[in-house]
């Protein structure tokens, strides 16, 4: 495996620089969205809802603590701001337009969070293949110039076969590197969506709760 490594030429160091960073971010990105996976969302909103409905905001906002990740730190924000407003007494469509643009403001906050690296998967899937071809492009250099060394300097096999390999090595590492970071994107790209859309749904589950229970 080294000594095919080695055959790629110099390239290969900045694509295996590339691999091994991406290799980091899926290793750290994969564990953070396992264990938010793991929180079961829908019932921490019942949860809330119900506690809410017993016009108990402290035992609701229990819940989001224990529960913690995106969805549960936008409902806490939510719920410390309704509590606040609740105080000063201020009447439900205040309290709807403030809670709503807090709630807002704090998800922008918590997906930054969830995509946190995830720019840099998209950077390795498009240098890596570039990395390759520019292998290509000097491996066949290579080849071309132990070509035209054949007439004047014999046995140019090996000069034409090692630039091929080059060209070849660089080229495959390339593309592998580049699909083993991009499956692994789309992948966290649709569960940051499905996180984007839980949270969504719990903003609005939240405010329609104030403007018919204030």
């Amino acid at each position: 495996m080294i000594e095919q490594i080695l055959k790629g030429g110099p390239l290969m160091i900045p694509l295996m620089l590339c691999s091994l960073v991406s290799l980091a971010v899926v290793y750290d990105r994969w564990f953070a969205f396992r264990a938010n996976r793991r929180i079961d969302t829908r019932s921490l909103r019942v949860k809330v809802t119900s506690h809410l409905r017993n016009n108990d905001i402290a035992a609701a906002i229990g819940e989001c603590e224990s529960a913690r990740g995106p969805v549960a730190s936008v409902m806490l924000a939510g719920l410390r701001s309704y509590q606040q407003l609740r105080g000063k007494e201020e009447n439900s469509e205040t309290m709807r337009l403030v809670i709503s643009q807090v709630m807002q403001d704090y998800s922008a906050q918590a997906m930054s969070v969830v995509n946190k690296r995830l720019d840099i998967l998209t950077t390795v899937g498009v240098a890596a293949p570039l990395l390759g071809m520019t292998g290509t492009v000097t491996g066949m250099i290579a080849s071309f110039a132990g070509l035209a060394n054949a007439g004047s300097v014999g046995g140019s096999g090996g000069v034409v076969a090692n630039g091929i390999a080059e060209a070849m090595i660089t080229t495959a590492a390339g593309l592998l590197i580049a699909l083993a970071a991009v499956i692994p994107q789309s992948v966290f790209n649709r569960w940051s969506d499905e996180i984007e859309l839980e949270i969504e749904e719990g903003t609005s589950e939240f405010v329609e709760f104030i403007l018919t229970h204030h």
